[in-house]
């Protein structure tokens, strides 16, 4: 299955790399096809099934491509975006120029993305390596990497104390000190609970996700949405368990980036209402507003007219200047057919947001992983309903899903809605011989 993979992503970026339209992209897919296909030929060797394979392809997809983009300068306009953001932030307090000439001039974020061009900005001037440095895709990155670190840690310390499971909220009884038994068996054995089979473990799972086209393409050419993912996914995590604070902040740092994020707010109190109760919810909510609007705030005090053309007319295909978001997605081609096609998606998209509220009432999610599925699905209706829009959008949705089951304990499960009566554990999948470490 291993080779599979590898060999599906490797077609993948083989497609990139021959008929992408922007240079970065090609570059990608030829390094990252590389890559690929190394790496399926080390999951073709008996013991080549788990950790070799992974390095390979990160090495080809990721290390590599990056590489060579930042020597060569090849990055998407965004990248250039962020910098200018955080130029801008320095010298008058807010990141957008008050008559932009082009669409290149545009910024259409909100004021927290600019955090990620102050690197560059104060390393701008210094000698070539420092300047690479203050390249922000590398923060982008790190921000992303280490939300995800901080919400495996954490799911894994609910689990190592027995506090509420991040994927539901059922705990098997047992072990010591009130340790869910599955937790203390799997330590037991030497690694955690639900370690997947096929000679790798969670970390390796981790690995070949940041390896995949999903998330190793937008690293390396844009990674403008990688930061919002991350936040997100930290923001679920801790309202599964049970930190309406630590959401709450979680939440106002990605609403601060791009408005697509707000949406996370909801499905994080409902969240926190069903497994902490109003309380908590009310302070999660009340913390990612409040910590949204003191980041946003000086920026719409100070321009407030380039914050609303730029961050909210511009991104929907109403502003003065040319969305380059023109995926053919059902949004855009209403929109396309005139004034009533684009008043014809707005109808679709507020409909579909309806929707998702209506279901985080009816049923709100009782875990981690229906939280993100629920987000998921929002976020997929939007951008498919949104009268501009790019196909590569939709990978921030995917990052949620499978990161929400990366995290989630794979030895509990969460109960039946309304009830508290965990489902038994499934039985920890021994690794085959073949993949096994010496």
């Amino acid at each position: 299955m291993w080779s599979v993979g590898w060999f599906a992503a490797a077609g993948w970026a083989g497609v990139f790399a021959l008929v992408a339209g922007p240079a970065p992209h090609r570059v990608w897919g030829a390094c990252a096809a590389v890559g690929y296909l190394c790496a399926a030929g080390a999951a073709l060797r008996p013991r080549g099934c788990g950790r070799p394979s992974v390095g390979l392809a990160l090495a080809g997809a990721v290390a590599v491509p990056l590489l060579v983009l930042l020597v060569c300068g090849g990055a998407q306009s965004e990248v250039g975006v962020i910098e200018r953001s955080g130029v801008l932030t320095l010298r008058q307090a807010h990141p957008y120029l008050t008559a932009p000439r082009t669409v290149a001039e545009v910024t259409p974020y909100l004021p927290g993305m600019a955090v990620f061009g102050l690197p560059g900005a104060v390393l701008g001037d210094g000698a070539r390596p420092q300047r690479l440095l203050g390249d922000a895709r590398l923060w982008c990155a790190a921000a992303f990497l280490g939300c995800v670190w901080a919400a495996l840690r954490e799911a894994r310390r609910g689990r190592a104390h027995g506090g509420p499971a991040p994927g539901g909220a059922g705990w098997r009884s047992g072990g010591s000190a009130g340790r869910p038994a599955e937790g203390a068996a799997g330590r037991a054995r030497g690694g955690w609970a639900g370690r997947p089979a096929g000679g790798t473990g969670r970390r390796g799972a981790v690995g070949t996700f940041v390896a995949s086209p999903v998330v190793a393409l937008p690293l390396c050419v844009s990674g403008v949405d990688l930061p919002l993912t991350g936040l997100l996914f930290l923001a679920l995590v801790y309202a599964a368990r049970r930190r309406p604070v630590a959401a709450g902040l979680a939440l106002a740092a990605a609403c601060s980036l791009k408005w697509t994020a707000w949406p996370a707010v909801a499905v994080a109190v409902a969240l926190l209402a069903h497994r902490g109760g109003t309380g908590a919810a009310v302070r999660a909510g009340a913390v990612a507003v409040g910590g949204t609007v003191a980041v946003v705030l000086p920026s719409a005090v100070l321009a407030p007219g380039p914050l609303v053309a730029q961050v909210f007319a511009f991104p929907t295909g109403r502003g003065p200047w040319e969305t380059p978001a023109a995926s053919p997605l059902p949004g855009r081609l209403l929109a396309d057919l005139g004034p009533g096609g684009w008043y014809a998606a707005v109808a679709l998209l507020a409909t579909g947001g309806l929707a998702v509220a209506v279901s985080l009432l009816v049923r709100p999610p009782s875990g981690l992983v229906p939280a993100a599925d629920r987000l998921a699905a929002g976020l997929c209706a939007a951008f498919l309903l949104a009268p501009a829009g790019r196909f590569g959008y939709l990978a921030l949705p995917v990052a949620l899903a499978v990161l929400a089951r990366l995290a989630a304990d794979r030895g509990t499960a969460g109960p039946t809605h309304g009830t508290g009566v965990p489902t038994p554990p499934r039985p920890r999948t021994v690794p085959s011989p073949a993949c096994r470490t010496p």
